[in-house]
């Protein structure tokens, strides 16, 4: 699922209504877990029809994708505004740690939301399955960010340079949602991802173009 903004008033009410969805799902699997929260319950809470949410989603676990590939096109989309030559490394730690700030209410809101389906996650398949396939699905859509931002990279070290990337945030934000860190300073997901990133890129530095500023 993408946040590209949509071309059409139907497209835009459409996804409004997905994320309205969304947010109650979260929500609700935050507070009493995804096992006892029902389809039924989460439309009631959104306030649309039983039918609408199956026009969406298939499960109850998938309603939440949408908060989830927000955050992934968030980050990717930081990416792509960045200037090719302007150093590959410097531009992933750049988008991961503005991705990840905390600088008002609502990006903290964001980021706990975020641990609170991690939590819940922890005991539902289904619901981990959800968080998986979209940062699969983000994997796929940062290889030609990078292979742009970085042209002397063969197909391969693309991709293994934006597996590296989503794995970072990933297990950063894993790591932090079994702590009771904040979501800034010591600890938070931001300094977590950047100390992820800088590991594993380290072990990739024969991949990366010469001259790469990595700090």
């Amino acid at each position: 699922m993408s946040t590209k903004p949509p071309s059409s008033l139907t497209e835009r009410r459409k996804a409004a209504t997905q994320l309205d969805i969304a947010h109650a799902a979260a929500e609700l699997f935050a507070a009493q877990g995804p096992h006892v929260t029902t389809a039924e319950e989460i439309a009631r809470h959104a306030g649309v029809a039983l039918r609408t949410f199956y026009r969406y989603f298939r499960s109850k676990q998938d309603a939440v994708s949408p908060l989830l590939a927000d955050g992934a096109d968030r980050w990717r989309a930081l990416l792509e505004a960045a200037e090719p030559g302007a150093g590959l490394s410097g531009a992933l730690e750049s988008a991961v740690q503005e991705s990840l700030a905390a600088p008002d209410e609502e990006a903290a809101g964001a980021l706990l939301r975020t641990r609170g389906l991690l939590r819940a996650a922890a005991d539902d398949p289904a619901l981990r399955a959800v968080w998986y396939r979209v940062n699969q699905e983000s994997e796929e859509r940062l290889v030609p960010v990078v292979a742009r931002l970085a042209g002397g990279l063969e197909p391969l070290q693309a991709r293994l340079v934006a597996a590296a990337a989503t794995d970072a945030i990933r297990i950063a934000l894993e790591t932090w949602a079994g702590t009771e860190a904040g979501v800034a300073g010591q600890g938070s997901p931001a300094a977590l991802a950047l100390r992820c990133l800088r590991q594993l890129l380290g072990g990739m530095d024969t991949l990366l173009p010469t001259g790469d500023d990595r700090a």
